[in-house]
């Protein structure tokens, strides 16, 4: 769930540890101080009197320094913060209740502690199942870490890491390759995990605002937001559904390589060798640069792997770039993360529902693999608003099902079983109309890559005439006549006016759309250029032009600045994702025609402004 949608659900006290730890972030002066500052100003110097969507807004500016403040925690030797945010940041664990966390917790600390006695014994035997190698790995780093952490006995202090000391650490892991679960076993060597009270835990974690918590309801809350940066204080570098979809697309003998090194049990099945690898927290970098590859293996291969993977497996269209490796692992990495913070589903929202009732009905024991995958409470988690709230989409639940499941759903369902089966399962519960609205953002932006995820086919040059068609679509939906006829008649060979609203008394709005791949649209002297065209060819006609209305991706502040400046036209901007948002909005107000003023008054329209004033 959204930080934003989580604020509405809590009280000012439940908020304001973490707004505390905002503020005391604002004073230090950050790297975008004058974008926080802006947000502020227009709203109030007091974040704590700003609105939710734009908390969000300024946690967003402040990613990097609220992720140093949350390393700086892990300073802390008795906080158990790798075993609690290991549990919150799962895919299923974003809202749950106070009893099913502690539950969790209790199950973690039982556990760790039988993996930390069963690692201890391997490594003191001389028989064990541990490589020499490895073992020798272990050890080095044990060593360091027992000299880090007791070396300040002997100046007559309380034994702690220090920042530079864990820095140290940190390479040392780096270069030894060891995952985040080695590296927890060899932590709780030397501090053993002792069970906390929970009350103590959801106090410990709400005070350095990681999550939140409604006494009301006993519902824990973990925002997507939040759940990113604790994958990166983890150096968690993609989401367990992409790191599994990831390992899946891999030929088995490349996954047994990364179980002996890492020392997973090779006889345990596919899936719970996949299962053990996400859960082991390797390196998805590691992974793909090293550990799937033979020793020896030349870059070039190595490099036709990664190519191979992308394009054939993945299918990643158009394809990644990089020439290094590394860049192309980068890339790989940061196409996870766009497609993850993209609000689409994937199909509509009917289709999910409609999807999620057929699995059931034929694969009844899914409900109960997919909450155990999750760690879900609730007993029916197979509905399409529920896993939305975790954000978990069509695909995601699809690419738990085994080969085998996904052609017996074919099958019953008559579904082509030639190719992928996945996108051919998606492809059968598409309905085209809704699942082009919900990627309205994505065809401003020519968001190409994120389209094919969401699974919308479209050629790039059909983009700039898909965002027109649905721009028309959505003034409909808001109650505005659209009126071609007119527009016929006032569009010459030279001016081409991409949408009339026809609002009455011989007055009309004019509305413009651009897509563009760059952010922030900054091309005003063309645009004003246009917009006068069809102004004046509309005042030869005699009909009035009552407002101008530009449609694109977003504004840079400068185009905002010159619009302000610009008179003649009456000129408002709006955004895609407000649009699309204010548009959502009317669909759940009571109201049956959109207030046109709302358009009316601001250079920038604000879909908060909007939103607030169509649902008092």
């Amino acid at each position: 769930m959204k930080l934003e949608h989580i604020l509405e659900n809590l009280n000012s006290f439940e908020k304001n540890s973490f707004l505390k730890i905002l503020d005391s972030i604002i004073e230090q002066s950050p790297n975008n101080h004058k974008a926080i500052e802006k947000i502020l100003s227009e709203q109030s110097k007091d974040i704590r009197s700003i609105d939710n969507l734009n908390v969000a807004r300024v946690f967003d500016l402040i990613t990097d320094e609220f992720t140093k403040h949350i390393k700086a925690e892990f300073l802390k030797t008795s906080s158990q913060l790798d075993i609690l945010i290991d549990i919150i940041s799962r895919d299923g664990n974003a809202l749950m209740k106070l009893d099913w966390f502690a539950r969790l917790y209790e199950k973690e600390l039982k556990e760790l502690n039988k993996r930390v006695k069963k690692f201890k014994n391997d490594l003191e035997q001389d028989k064990s199942n541990i490589d020499p190698e490895r073992r020798r790995d272990y050890r080095i780093y044990l060593a360091c870490l027992t000299e880090a952490y007791e070396n300040d006995v002997r100046n007559n202090q309380d034994k702690k890491i220090t920042s530079d000391e864990q820095s140290i650490l940190n390479v040392l892991g780096k270069q030894l390759a060891l995952s985040q679960e080695e590296v927890k076993l060899v932590n709780y060597l030397i501090i053993p995990a002792k069970p906390l009270e929970i009350d103590q835990v959801v106090n410990d974690l709400k005070s350095i605002g990681v999550i939140f918590y409604s006494k009301k309801s006993n519902i824990i809350y973990v925002a997507d937001e939040m759940v990113r940066v604790l994958r990166d204080v983890r150096g968690k570098e993609v989401a367990d559904k992409y790191y599994r979809r990831v390992l899946k697309s891999i030929r088995e003998p490349a996954i047994n390589l990364v179980c002996k090194k890492h020392g997973i049990d090779r006889k345990l099945s596919l899936e719970q060798r996949i299962k053990h690898i996400i859960n082991e927290g390797i390196s998805f970098s590691d992974l793909m640069i090293e550990d799937v590859h033979r020793n020896g293996t030349s870059l070039t291969d190595k490099k036709r792997f990664l190519n191979d993977l992308c394009e054939k497996q993945l299918e990643i269209s158009p394809a990644l770039k990089g020439t290094v490796l590394e860049e192309k692992v980068a890339n790989l990495i940061q196409y996870f993360h766009s497609i993850e913070q993209d609000e689409k589903v994937g199909i509509s929202i009917d289709g999910y529902e409609k999807l999620l009732i057929d699995l059931n009905q034929i694969l009844p024991k899914l409900n109960e693999k997919v909450r155990g995958e999750f760690e879900f409470q609730d007993e029916l988690v197979l509905k399409s608003e529920f896993l939305l709230n975790y954000n978990i989409k069509p695909r995601d639940i699809l690419e738990l099902l085994t080969k085998d499941e996904q052609g017996t759903f074919c099958k019953t369902k008559e579904i082509k079983s030639r190719g992928n089966l996945i996108l051919n399962i998606l492809d059968s519960y598409r309905d085209v109309e809704n699942i082009m609205l919900e990627n309205y953002e994505n065809i401003a932006f020519r968001n190409l890559n994120a389209l094919k995820e969401n699974g919308v086919t479209i050629k790039e040059s059909f983009l700039g005439g898909k965002f027109e068609e649905l721009t028309k679509k959505i003034f409909e939906q808001l109650g505005f006549h659209v009126d071609d006829e007119l527009r016929k008649k006032i569009n010459s060979r030279k001016d081409i006016i991409d949408i009339i609203l026809n609002v009455g008394n011989n007055e009309i709005i004019l509305i413009e759309c651009k897509t563009l791949k760059e952010r922030g649209y900054n091309k005003f002297s063309s645009v004003s250029k246009q917009m006068k065209s069809y102004a004046s060819r509309a005042k030869e006609l005699g009909v009035t032009v009552k407002k101008s209305i530009l449609i694109a991706p977003e504004f840079s502040d400068d185009f905002v600045n010159e619009c302000g400046m610009e008179y003649e036209l009456n000129l408002s901007l709006i955004p895609a994702s407000t649009l699309i948002r204010i548009s959502e909005g009317f669909k759940k107000s009571k109201l049956s025609k959109f207030p046109q003023n709302l358009l009316m008054r601001d250079i920038l329209i604000h879909e908060d402004i909007v939103l607030k004033a169509i649902n008092k």
